[in-house]
């Protein structure tokens, strides 16, 4: 069984769509980011950066005591390897993979999640933010676009913990103030990931009471 410590946020719904892809038992631990949850003692014992997502394998592959991880790209890396699963063995697909999770974790992310506060979060409109992050945000998601028009997904051939990463990110879009249309290749893809049984059980456990244990 593998604790996830977790909001609803793109972050968040990264461990999730892994969880069920792989179909492994987890239960949902709801982190009111809004109250302050995350700056709790118990949460900073396993994520002392105060933030989601974070997990505890109480069955780690090595038969010993409970493994606890923060940070989102290394849980995805973690439960890939534990698994053998969405993270390709061919040692080219692998790096390439590798390659666009740690893109996503070092810019994606960051600068999706900037775009979010400063268009609809921050106390004051700072127009020169607003528009920084913008413009970042159409440059990503063109190099997210011309890749995904060469191949069909991040890593290669499969699906992989890359996808994973990326698609909640690109999946409130709207939020972000990006037409789809404008990256065909991306909203492609969106498309295919959306429709995955995994993806759908994922997104619903947003709206589900989150102590109740999934597997």
């Amino acid at each position: 069984m593998i604790d996830l410590y977790y909001a609803p946020t793109p972050n968040g719904h990264k461990v999730t769509l892994f969880l069920e892809e792989a179909e492994l038992d987890y239960r949902l631990i709801k982190v009111d980011i809004s109250k302050g949850d995350q700056f709790r003692p118990e949460f900073l014992a396993i994520a002392p950066n105060n933030k989601i997502p974070a997990i505890v394998d109480h069955a780690p592959a090595d038969g010993g005591s409970p493994v606890s991880l923060f940070e989102s790209g290394a849980i995805l890396l973690y439960l890939a390897e534990k698994t053998g699963t969405l993270l390709s063995h061919s040692p080219r697909e692998r790096q390439t993979t590798l390659q666009w999770l740690f893109w996503q974790v070092g810019g994606l992310g960051p600068m999706l999640g900037q775009n979010h506060h400063f268009n609809h979060f921050a106390p004051q409109a700072v127009p020169y933010a607003i528009e920084r992050y913008q413009v970042e945000t159409q440059r990503l998601y063109t190099v997210l676009n011309k890749r995904l028009g060469t191949s069909p997904w991040l890593g290669g051939d499969e699906y992989s913990i890359a996808d994973i990463a990326c698609w909640p990110w690109v999946n409130a879009h709207q939020r972000q103030r990006i037409e789809l249309e404008n990256y065909p290749a991306v909203k492609n893809w969106h498309a295919r990931i959306l429709t995955r049984p995994a993806t759908e059980r994922a997104m619903l456990q947003a709206q589900m009471n989150p102590e109740v244990a999934k597997g």
